[in-house]
């Protein structure tokens, strides 16, 4: 008997070559779980994201938020995306993309499911920032994930295509989610998106390649500074673009704008002057890469900014309810996602920075037909054409963006390069915001006229940069 314990283990076979389905084999080679889940979280985020557009009117109401200060009621999030993903991203590069990204999602599950516990203006914006900030770590960590899980080629543009279709999926859903419960109440939205964030933390840790962890052998400190540099540059922006709705030459938005400028040079100094960025400025004079940041602050300003707004903007001029807002947003971010999904189709005859150029320009065609529409009681015949117009502009965007950002950085850089890509996208996000509602005090047509115009310069900058 002694001696059969020894020939038994001899006779077990080693876990790497069994046939038989266990946690053991390497789990790399299951790219689409990478796939699934990286796109299910971020369209988690996105919903996050986007839930309050439909129910801003609601919500200001239960606080008592003024009009002066209901911007940040939306730009809470954005905030926290714009200030954290450069940190997410260095975090990722450095000590691994699978742990971000899994600590993010858990993070946005208990974030998000306790700003439907919140009392006030402040606590609900602060709920927000937080919620940004772990959807950094989602974001910065899913295109590193990705970016290993398929190196390169056909099978990269796709997975870059779909990841980009959860973007527009996530964007479509939030506001629909929370316009179907604003009835009976606006906070249930949240709790329904923390329990999905949650879920999806739980299915990542078991899918999840395990050592696809990119970690760097010198492991730098995280750029605390250089975050808070950049958070509070943006928030002086933001501010100043709040109070100028009440008067642009006063003293305090010209102040605010300054000590913006200031602070933005400040953090540029502190990236060159630091051993380890978070973002490595050299890497703005590839074109391609100059042409990602570029397009994705653009995308922020003239797209997202407009649309965030869009559906506040149908329901005081219009008189809409958030649940008819949220169907008639849909008609947008639907046709985004659709359009997201069928890039791949044009990947080889459109490079990257000529889709984003096509797609600024249809969405500049379609806000252009919204023109004396959003306050004089339209139909959704009325605006029919334009939602499907922009949509289809914002699925080249939302496409092109991801696969320009991970493919205009040296691999080994790639969770930096989306990090960088999403910050700028944030960036304009939150100004567009602030700027829109700060325009439609004037009028809706302001704003879109704005947004058209932002959208055109967005064309132009990046078929310059793509003939380079």
């Amino acid at each position: 008997m002694p001696r059969r314990t020894p020939s038994l283990r001899a006779l077990t076979p080693p876990p790497s070559p069994s046939p038989s389905p266990s946690p053991s084999p390497p789990r790399e080679a299951r790219p689409g779980a990478v796939l699934s889940v990286t796109a299910t979280a971020t369209a988690v985020a996105l919903m996050n994201y986007t839930a309050p557009m439909p129910t801003l009117p609601a919500v200001a109401a239960a606080f008592g938020t003024p009009p002066s200060a209901q911007a940040w009621l939306l730009n809470g999030t954005p905030l926290g995306l714009a200030a954290l993903l450069l940190v997410a991203g260095g975090l990722a590069d450095a000590y691994g993309r699978r742990r971000v990204f899994l600590l993010g999602t858990l993070a946005l599950g208990l974030t998000t499911a306790l700003g439907a516990l919140a009392g006030s203006t402040i606590t609900f914006t602060a709920a927000r920032i937080a919620q940004g900030a772990a959807s950094a770590a989602v974001l910065a960590g899913s295109l590193g994930l990705l970016a290993h899980a398929y190196p390169a080629g056909r099978d990269r543009i796709r997975a870059t295509g779909i990841w980009g279709a959860s973007v527009s999926g996530g964007i479509a859903l939030g506001p629909l989610l929370a316009g179907a419960l604003s009835p009976v109440d606006w906070r249930l939205a949240y709790g329904v998106l923390g329990a999905g964030a949650l879920v999806t933390a739980a299915a990542g840790a078991r899918l999840l390649p395990g050592r696809a962890e990119a970690v760097n052998a010198a492991t730098p400190r995280p750029d605390v500074v250089g975050a808070l540099t950049l958070g509070l540059a943006l928030a002086a922006l933001l501010t100043a673009l709040t109070l100028g709705r009440e008067g642009w030459l006063r003293a305090p938005v010209g102040l605010l704008l300054l000590a913006s400028a200031a602070l933005t040079a400040l953090f540029a100094a502190v990236e060159t002057w630091r051993r380890n960025p978070m973002i490595d400025l050299a890497l703005l004079r590839r074109p391609a890469f100059l042409a990602s940041t570029l397009g994705a602050l653009f995308t922020g300003l003239a797209v997202i900014g407009l649309f965030s707004v869009v559906p506040t903007l149908l329901q005081t001029g219009a008189g809409m309810s958030p649940l008819g807002t949220a169907w008639l947003f849909l008609l947008w971010s639907g046709t985004s996602f659709v359009a997201a999904l069928q890039t791949r189709r044009l990947a080889a005859r459109l490079s990257a920075a000529h889709q984003l150029t096509l797609g600024f320009a249809l969405s500049a065609a379609g806000v252009l037909t919204f023109l004396g529409a959003l306050e004089d009681h339209a139909t959704a015949w009325r605006l029919l054409p334009g939602l499907l117009v922009a949509g289809a502009g914002s699925g080249l965007l939302n496409a092109a963006l991801p696969r320009l950002a991970v493919d205009s950085v040296p691999p080994e850089r790639a969770a930096m390069g989306s990090g960088a890509n999403n910050t700028a996208r944030y960036i304009g996000s939150s100004a567009g915001v602030a700027l829109t509602l700060a325009l439609a005090t004037a009028g809706p047509d302001a704003a879109l006229a704005a947004s058209a115009a932002l959208a055109l310069t967005g064309a132009a900058l990046t078929l310059v940069l793509a003939r380079k």
